[in-house]
């Protein structure tokens, strides 16, 4: 049986301390900065995809025993590991999974983690059922639960369905972090991508008041006498 400890041994061997200095400057790890005291083994995204495939058996137990590391390479395998097995799950087992997502959020503490992982699992989980805790996930004090909520919904957004992705953007239109506006903007992008007009309606209603990183994302796609007629308020 493959353990949490094997896996870490594997990684630790692949670890390469220029990259990990880099990936530490990329991810914000100073002081008062998002990722503050994250630490990296220096493992590039490519590299640790091909080891979760080769993980695939490891038990979910595990996996979680992986997800509370403090390196954030062990963290984003012990994601990836999640998704991989919550595709191919029996019904109790992607319970099991979402719910073990859900009460560990505070080790899916940066972008890439949430990007990664947050659709696959707790979209997915949610497309049929109740999409309550997205709602309570958005009133977090916490930046990545608030982005594990809005990013969920790319899910239902490659499904053609838009209201939860607007409801949300509409409680996150005021929030303080750049990285929620990023996410957002992002969301109503792809909304846009397969539903221009859906996208426009909520950005002439709330666009003036939106953060200008969250405009920018949104209509990033647009014409550039469009996209210069919202930056110039003039919609």
């Amino acid at each position: 049986m493959v353990k949490s400890q094997d896996i870490k041994k594997v990684l630790r061997n692949l670890a390469d301390p220029a990259i990990a200095e880099h990936s530490a400057r990329f991810f914000k790890t100073g002081k008062g900065e998002y990722g503050e005291g994250d630490r990296f083994l220096g493992i590039r995204v490519p590299m640790l995809r091909e080891q979760v495939r080769k993980f695939e058996s490891v038990p979910i137990r595990e996996i979680q025993r992986l997800l509370i590391s403090s390196f954030h390479e062990d963290r984003l395998c012990a994601l990836l590991l999640l998704v991989q097995k919550y595709a191919k799950a029996n019904e109790q087992e992607k319970t099991r999974i979402y719910e073990l997502y859900l009460k560990n959020t505070k080790y899916i503490n940066n972008w890439d983690l949430v990007d990664s992982s947050a659709h696959h699992i707790v979209g997915v989980y949610l497309e049929h059922r109740d999409r309550q805790p997205l709602y309570q996930l958005v009133e977090s004090n916490s930046l990545w639960e608030r982005r594990i909520a809005i990013m969920s919904t790319f899910h239902f957004i490659r499904k053609n369905e838009f209201d939860d992705t607007l409801n949300l953007s509409k409680r996150l239109i005021n929030d303080t972090e750049d990285l929620i506006h990023k996410a957002v903007g992002w969301m109503l992008r792809e909304i846009g991508k397969r539903d221009l007009g859906v996208e426009e309606v909520f950005l002439k209603a709330y666009y003036q008041n939106m953060p200008r990183t969250m405009l920018r994302y949104a209509i990033e796609r647009f014409r550039e006498h469009r996209r210069k007629q919202y930056l110039n308020g003039e919609v």
